[in-house]
């Protein structure tokens, strides 16, 4: 049994201190740490308890997947056969794949960048107006428009032709300002007319025309109601001394009838046909018809042959095939960043309005012109949401798939292919290759996981700050 040695002196050695004295019933030190693990490890298991249905879904909706995913793309069409790395090459080897490919790239550089920008000018212009939040509202308006709607109404938009589709409409509009399309794109003689074809889509009277006697120049091939609506019947053509006159018409009468070679009472003028005297193939003489289809050249046309030239017949111009091999990736392109460029605007315009204003109005001060604002001091203070809509938006792209589907017809799907289309062609398509459509979809994990990895390197820093 130890002893208490007397006040003042030391404990003789080897022997153990007793426990400081406490109020009467107070816990001991220890026995307060171990309750405190005990409330630790019952809080732990209570979280657990919550966590454990998340944890169970994650692993049934996420991880099993991504996991049978990667082992099935290491084995064959039936997943019988283990194939290696054949899976991967195909997709490296297979034109069809290797577009998908090369279109992903294109999308993952081109749509964030065009969006994120549109929705930086945006932001920063719309502070300036007084009906800034109307147009935020018009503009963030596509993103409560499904995919799938969004691809139907950009289908009926890039439709060529320009009665139906608007961008060729407004296209052809602008384009017929300032080159207007010929009048008569199909018309065409007779075999028993003087006219014949010349080469090149113009004809030429077979015989030279002589001054003070008419020439008749009548075509056939053109609707009456696609006529002029300004166009006057026809006239026989009356003879002038010293020149060339004549009378170019649609020799062809409504209901029937008429006789060939010569001007009825009910056939129209071919109002601004643009005739030619030509001689030792030199153009000599132009003359346009008036709106009863009559014409007159000067005595040089005397001896020449009568040319109609090409131009009289050009085919209408139908604006942009959008939807061709060539632009349909472009086309799909713009129609998402249509849906998207909102989405950026509002982010921005959030992280706009909690800028440090008396360090944009310090740099006015300063001199700085509006331009130097913006690219010195807006948008390096805007680097981090802009690093946040950007990001976004590249993994969102890299999951594309309902706006290429719908848009791109089925005749230039493969020229607007991308991993995720194809992911579901291999997969779920008439000639269906689980084994490709696996390492595609790896393949789209192993694109996606940098962006994230540079996503949350991000976050944390910002964090630390």
């Amino acid at each position: 049994m130890a002893t208490v040695p007397p006040p003042g002196t030391a404990p003789p050695p080897g022997d153990a201190l007793p426990p400081p004295a406490g109020p009467p019933g107070a816990p001991r030190r220890g026995s307060r740490r171990a309750s405190r693990k005990g409330v630790t490890g019952t809080r732990g298991l209570v979280a657990a308890g919550f966590l454990l249905p998340a944890l169970a879904l994650l692993g049934a909706l996420v991880v099993y997947p991504i996991g049978y995913s990667v082992q099935r793309s290491f084995f064959d069409r039936s997943g019988a056969g283990f194939a290696g790395l054949d899976n991967y090459v195909e997709i490296f080897t297979d034109d069809t794949i290797m577009t998908a490919v090369r279109n992903n790239v294109v999308w993952v550089v081109v749509a964030p960048a065009v969006a994120t920008a549109l929705g930086l000018i945006f932001a920063v212009l719309t502070e300036r107006v007084r009906w800034g939040t109307a147009f935020k509202l018009v503009v963030f308006m596509p993103m409560a428009i499904s995919m799938l709607a969004a691809g139907i109404i950009f289908r009926l938009v890039y439709e060529q032709d320009p009665d139906r589709g608007v961008a060729n409409a407004v296209w052809v509009g602008v384009h017929d300002t300032f080159a207007e399309s010929a009048g008569y794109p199909k018309a065409r003689p007779l075999p028993v007319h003087p006219l014949e074809a010349a080469g090149g889509g113009a004809f030429v009277t077979e015989e030279p025309v002589r001054a003070g006697t008419p020439a008749r120049l009548p075509l056939i091939g053109v609707a009456p109601a696609k006529m002029p609506d300004d166009a006057r019947p026809a006239r026989e053509p009356a003879a002038e001394p010293g020149k060339v006159t004549g009378t170019a018409w649609l020799d062809f009468s409504r209901g029937g009838g008429g006789t060939a070679n010569t001007v009825d009472p009910r056939e129209l003028g071919l109002k601004g046909l643009t005739i030619e005297a030509v001689k030792d193939g030199r153009v000599v003489a132009t003359a346009k018809a008036a709106a009863d289809g009559s014409f007159t050249l000067p005595a040089a046309a005397d001896g020449a042959l009568l040319r109609l030239p090409a131009s009289n017949f050009r085919e209408p111009y139908n604006g942009v095939d959008w939807l061709g091999p060539t632009l349909v990736t472009p086309a799909v392109i713009g129609s998402y960043v249509w849906m998207w460029a909102g989405f950026a605007m509002v982010l921005i315009a959030a992280g706009l309005a909690g800028l440090p204003r008396e360090l944009l109005e310090a740099a006015r001060v300063d001199g700085a012109s509006e331009w130097q604002v913006f690219r010195r001091v807006t948008v390096p203070l805007l680097a981090p949401v802009l690093a946040v809509v950007l990001v976004t938006l590249m993994i969102n792209v890299l999951k594309i798939f309902d706006l290429v589907f719908i848009i791109a017809p089925g005749s230039v799907q493969d020229d607007a292919n991308v991993l995720a289309l194809q992911l579901y062609r291999s997969s779920f398509g008439t000639d269906a290759h689980l084994g490709v459509g696996s390492a595609i979809s790896v393949l789209l994990l192993l694109s996606v996981i940098p962006v994230m990895f540079f996503n949350v390197r991000r976050i944390r820093r910002e964090t630390r700050r």
